[in-house]
């Protein structure tokens, strides 16, 4: 693997959360991304162009689903996203479809990084709880 690849993997693994309300530690879901395709850094606008790419996708496909924000720990780094709740192995072939190196899948509480175009294996990170930030509403990272 790349040092670039490396770097990346390690940021993912300390991703926090910003929702608008908690979920219930009873529920499985995946959070999806469409944001930076690959690990590569796009324009906002072409960030929101394939969210509402992805949207559209989970849309057609009647999963249940929710906003909310992956960000770095010093909120440096923000990605609109979505909790969908979808199997782990349809959630990894949506992040293919994507192009995302990696989702992330939570099942009672426990949060797991589950690679899609990256050659690393799965880990388990912890209480998915324990990386969430209640916020009044989500912010605008459109900028």
């Amino acid at each position: 693997m790349s040092t670039a690849s490396e770097h990346l993997w390690q940021c993912y693994q300390q991703t926090q959360f910003l929702l608008t309300q908690p979920f219930s530690p009873s529920l499985s879901f995946a959070i999806i991304t469409a944001h930076n395709p690959k690990g590569q850094h796009l324009s906002p606008s072409q960030n929101r162009l394939l969210d509402k790419q992805l949207q559209r996708h989970i849309q057609r496909l009647q999963y249940p689903y929710r906003a909310l924000i992956g960000a770095s720990s010093d909120r440096g780094h923000m990605e609109k996203s979505w909790a969908v709740s979808i199997d782990k192995a349809a959630a990894v072939d949506l992040g293919k479809v994507f192009n995302q190196n990696a989702i992330y899948f939570v099942d009672e509480d426990e949060l797991q990084l589950v690679p899609c175009l990256v050659e690393y294996d799965e880990l388990t990170l912890g209480k998915f709880s324990a990386r969430v930030c209640l916020v009044s509403e989500l912010p605008d990272i459109s900028r």
